[in-house]
């Protein structure tokens, strides 16, 4: 299992380094109004899960954010009211990792893999991931992951998912995960899942035109890439 996890680690990297020469400067960008849109969306979309979770006080809650990146979400994190000593980022991208501790040095950043967790059991109220699951091809190797997301949870916490539910036809390092299939990653688990995410290339040519069009357009499940979603392991 070890050399099949080093392999699939290499190939994240290998997939997440072309993709950075590949992509237009400027996509990402807060200033990019398509981009804008689906930042705001998505916010909202995560405000109002928090508060169906009566999560709404966030500063006692420790935090881990699985696949941090540059640490995007552990910002966002500090913005809803979490503390930064409770704060905690893991990345299998050393890069990655530097530019989040240099945006955010009162944060912890680990170099990890999910399927391999540094922590103990239930050291976490929280575990995030976003767009981490469907990186990873191999199924053995996405049910670990799935399986130490749940290891280091606390007794009463909660795992919060965003991630693709369809494949991406430009992107052949993905894979989308439905419904069904987070239900086996986390069986005996409680979950609600919400669509979300106009599609990208949609938003990115239509927001700079008119927003309210884009809004409409969200009214239309089929529409909607990703899932946001609770997870509580033991609520059935």
């Amino acid at each position: 299992m070890t050399a099949l996890v080093h392999q699939e680690i290499e190939r994240v990297r290998n997939s997440y380094k072309r993709r950075e020469e590949t992509v237009p400067a400027g996509r990402y960008s807060y200033f990019n109004p398509g981009s804008l849109f689906l930042y705001q969306q998505r916010e909202r979309a995560f405000l109002d899960l928090l508060k169906r979770e009566n999560l709404i006080d966030l500063s006692g809650l420790r935090i881990l954010d699985l696949g941090c990146g540059h640490g995007m979400w552990l910002r966002e994190l500090l913005k809803y009211g979490a503390q930064p000593e409770n704060l905690t980022g893991t990345d299998i991208i050393r890069d990655r990792l530097e530019v989040s501790r240099k945006l955010s040095p009162n944060i912890a950043a680990a170099l990890a893999d999910g399927a391999r967790l540094p922590f103990a059991r239930g050291k976490f109220d929280m575990v995030l991931q976003s767009t981490v699951l469907t990186s990873i091809l191999d199924q053995g190797i996405k049910k670990s992951v799935a399986n130490e997301m749940v290891r280091v949870l606390g007794p009463k916490g909660v795992i919060i998912w965003y991630d693709f539910r369809y494949d991406n036809p430009r992107n052949p390092d993905v894979r989308g995960i439905g419904r069904k299939e987070i239900q086996r990653l986390f069986p005996q688990c409680r979950i609600r899942t919400q669509k979300t995410t106009l599609l990208p290339p949609l938003a990115r040519g239509l927001a700079g035109a008119s927003r309210s069009l884009c809004e409409g357009l969200s009214c239309f499940p089929i529409l909607l890439t990703h899932y946001l979603a609770s997870i509580r392991p033991g609520e059935k």
